[in-house]
């Protein structure tokens, strides 16, 4: 090989590296990050098995996968040992975990139950008042427990007034068809699956969310260290919500039938429990963050949340609202 042709070889072989090395930079500037999200199934989290069904999380340059879990109490651990990057709870749990040390924050409002949680029971039931002596079954320590007990508390009853029967939400439907319970605490699908027995006459909602708006509030949240190490990650994942919660206004019929797939429910069923349920959009979010006597923010939620989990001697100090909430993400993407 002469001397010349073995410069010019090199050169060629310099080109072509610095043409690879050109070629993968923009590759290298979108890297896709792969995150795992906790959740539950659950038709408030619809805009996010829309965006999951659409795929608008590779627009954000994010692969998400949707860890489903049949307990949500299970969420909070399963942050605080890295199993998934984030997850999405109710503020109660997040006020529990907090108070515990874990230090997991929300960073965005999800929905608030506006319904699709409820206190049902057999028709001879009207009123909070009639569980007296009663047996009542729920999930301890859950949405369904807050439910309840905030419910009792507003009616002058308390534990000491009712036989608590604990089971999942999922069991509550076939205990109560067996009438081995004459009350039950859960939420959807599991609450229409009650109120459909016996041709829609044997069961009643008494009591639901509707009566305490904003007080069962699912939010996405992670813990600190990983809001310090991916911002730009979460900010995506908020965006792809919005992007999904969009498309679900613009096509009603087709995101009814992905979130009902999700769920293993016709879309006309999931349509039906949409209903029970108030997503938030992104003009609104701030507010849930902002100090206000309304239950819809935190600050007021988080109040009576507190005190409730302190009296049942879930947690023996209540966290400041402030340790809670990173509201940074969501103030970014509101222009």
């Amino acid at each position: 090989m002469s001397i010349l042709h073995s410069k010019s070889l090199k050169k060629v072989c310099l080109a072509s590296v610095m043409l690879a090395t050109a070629s993968m930079s923009p590759i290298a500037a979108h890297a896709t990050t792969s995150m795992k999200i906790g959740t539950v199934v659950w038709v408030g989290y619809g805009p996010f098995f829309v965006a999951d069904a659409k795929d608008f999380y590779k627009k954000h340059d994010l692969k998400v996968t949707l860890q489903m879990f049949t307990d949500p109490a299970l969420i909070p651990t399963a942050i605080a040992s890295h199993s998934v990057d984030g997850g999405m709870l109710t503020y109660d749990q997040v006020i529990g975990s907090d108070a515990k040390g874990l230090s997991q924050k929300v960073v965005m409002p999800i929905d608030y139950s506006n319904g699709g949680d409820a206190i049902v029971a057999s028709t001879a039931i009207t009123k909070v008042a009639d569980f007296k002596g009663k047996k009542i079954g729920f999930n301890p320590l859950s949405p369904s427990d807050f439910l309840l007990s905030y419910a009792l508390k507003k009616n002058g009853l308390s534990e000491k007034d009712f036989e608590a029967v604990p089971m999942s939400p999922e069991a509550v439907p076939a205990a109560m068809a067996s009438n081995s319970i004459p009350v039950g605490v859960t939420y959807e699908p599991s609450l229409s699956q009650i109120l459909s027995q016996g041709n829609g006459k044997k069961f009643h909602v008494v009591f639901s969310s509707k009566n305490a708006p904003g007080l069962i509030a699912d939010v996405l949240v992670f813990d600190q260290k990983y809001i310090q190490a991916h911002p730009k990650e979460i900010t995506g994942l908020i965006a792809a919500y919005v992007d999904g919660l969009n498309y679900m206004k613009a096509h009603p019929d087709e995101s009814a039938k992905i979130i009902g797939k999700a769920m293993g429910v016709s879309g006309k069923e999931a349509m039906d429990q949409m209903s029970g349920v108030y997503n938030i959009p992104l003009a609104e979010m701030p507010k849930a963050f902002i100090k206000s006597a309304e239950t819809t923010s935190y600050f007021a939620s988080g109040e009576v949340i507190g005190n409730i989990l302190k009296s049942k001697g879930q947690i023996t100090t209540i966290p400041a609202t402030e340790t809670t909430i990173d509201s940074q993400f969501v103030k970014s993407l509101v222009k």
